[in-house]
């Protein structure tokens, strides 16, 4: 392995790949670089003289600005760098579109067709509470149904996506928690759903219902535990008659065009924008080709990079959308008296991350070189097939939710120091570096750190990537499967009754 890497020749920076030691000298394009001082793994090292106020330079763009006079070999970050964000910006529409570096392919994974002609990769029960109260008779339903049953095949698996809501919520709140819940109980994952109300929530059952439209009634199921007797017998009588129905439930060849994919980072450092990031940006170009979706969201960590995505807008209108978009979600942090740039987080310093441009020119890699063919407001569901930009925060399970309940099958997450959470789909963790895969092999799933190994090609290792995708996507489990590790989180606001 190289100890640096420069990623555009226009850097004024280069990123140290190893743990590197004062007074060790570094030949940058025949330059002869003293360090000044201990440089940690995907840490900056000035390789030349950068001036009080001069950008500091990074994937070739600027990533802030510096707060002092650098040296040659001096530790660029935090304490001597600033970002150039603040406020709202007014954009042009200056399209930019290339060409997809992919062809297509007659590749197939084994999915579940369902009724209305979605796709599901897994086979799941769920219950599914309207409101935070039944979570505890939601679970004692499914243990019921365990100890009946024995063997829950056809179903790959059985779960409550608890929660806390549904009930003392307002405006967008209420409207928020309805919008994830109703995507989840339509969610082509499901092979089956019991709808578990209590009776009295703001949330209201036949409303719900009614928001639903049109469901099959062989797969999902409704319960209002105030209505009933005993409702853990009742519930159990519902989801032992969703079991029936899907007995004969198997998979069958689907086409790589019917897969949606988020697209999501956590935890990163200072390789994920040079290994993970532009590895699912490979994978989303490639997916695309086939006629595949995928989806970029965490808006905050846009900031910075926003320009990028708005000259691959498709047309003006969707240009428009994916300026309301950045705006909105400023006017948001500033509505609240919140810093719109205050980010990265501790540990995305610790990493190497230095200022939110930094991040998001990382971040954004995710998205390969696709024209953006839509944009989507939370809690919204998938209508067009390319790479969508959707409505969600930074935080890891909120946005990670959003996206399986805009209707990812699978959630792609890249992280350089590493979580064991998923959400309600396939949460696959990759990482950025080969530390953490071999620290934490029980929460990673695939190792993106390969690429930063002498003799690994980019495309060698995206077709094993892909590889791997598609044994998911026709039932390998990933490890926050292996470990039941599913949860949902719901954007709020804070307004409640």
């Amino acid at each position: 392995m190289k100890d640096f890497m420069q990623i555009n020749t226009n850097d004024n920076i280069i990123l140290a790949l190893r743990d590197l030691k004062k007074s060790e000298t570094l030949d940058v394009n025949g330059l002869q670089i003293e360090l000044m001082e201990d440089i940690n793994r995907g840490h900056k090292i000035a390789v030349k003289t950068i001036k009080d106020q001069e950008n500091i330079i990074k994937y070739g763009f600027p990533i802030g600005h510096a707060l002092t006079n650098i040296s040659p070999g001096e530790w660029v970050h935090a304490h001597n760098t600033k970002t150039n964000l603040s406020g709202t910006e007014e954009y042009v529409y200056e399209p930019i579109h290339t060409a997809n570096p992919y062809k297509k392919e007659d590749r197939t994974f084994k999915g579940y067709r369902r009724e209305n002609g979605k796709v599901g990769i897994r086979n799941e029960l769920w219950i599914v509470p309207t409101v935070g109260c039944v979570n505890g008779i939601a679970e004692k339903i499914i243990k019921r149904f365990e100890n009946v049953v024995g063997d829950i095949s056809p179903f790959d698996n059985v779960l409550v996506l608890k929660h806390n809501y549904g009930c003392s919520q307002l405006g967008d709140d209420h409207e928020n928690t309805k919008k994830i819940l109703m995507d989840a109980v339509n969610h082509p994952n499901a092979g089956g759903v019991l709808v578990l109300g209590l009776g009295c929530e703001n949330n209201e059952l036949p409303e719900f219902k009614k928001a639903l439209g049109q469901v099959n009634e062989g797969r999902i199921k409704f319960l209002i535990s105030q209505a009933v007797t005993d409702e853990i017998e009742e519930g159990l009588k519902l989801v032992k008659e969703i079991y029936e129905y899907a007995k004969n439930d198997k998979r069958e060849d689907i086409p790589l065009s019917e897969l949606k994919i988020g697209l999501k980072c956590g935890g990163s450092d200072g390789f994920s924008g040079i290994t993970a990031n532009p590895l699912l940006g490979r994978f989303s170009d490639y997916l695309i080709a086939q006629g595949g979706t995928t989806v970029l969201t965490e808006v905050p960590e846009m900031f910075g990079a926003e320009t990028i995505l708005m000259e691959r807008a498709i047309n003006e209108e969707v240009f428009e959308k994916t300026v309301h978009l950045i705006n909105d979600f400023k006017d948001y942090f500033l509505k609240h008296d919140m810093p719109v740039y205050e980010n990265p987080s501790p540990g995305n310093k610790a990493g190497g991350i230095t200022t939110l441009e930094d991040k998001s020119l990382g971040c954004t890699q995710k998205a390969g070189s696709s024209p953006v063919v839509d944009v989507m407001k939370y809690g919204e569901v998938l209508e067009t097939n390319g790479l969508n930009l959707l409505s969600a925060p930074g935080n890891d399970l909120v946005a990670s939710t959003a996206l399986a309940a805009a209707g990812c099958q699978m959630v792609l997450f890249t992280t350089g120091r590493g979580t064991p959470f998923g959400t309600f789909v396939p949460t696959m963790k990759i990482s950025t570096n080969t530390q953490i895969y071999n620290t934490k092999p029980h929460w990673i799933d695939y190792n993106a750190g390969i690429l930063l190994e002498d003799g690994v090609s980019s495309e060698q290792v995206l077709e094993d990537f892909v590889d791997y995708i598609v044994r998911v996507a026709s039932g390998e489990f990933v490890n926050n499967e292996k470990n039941d590790f599913r949860e949902i989180a719901i954007f709020k606001s804070g307004v409640t009754l």
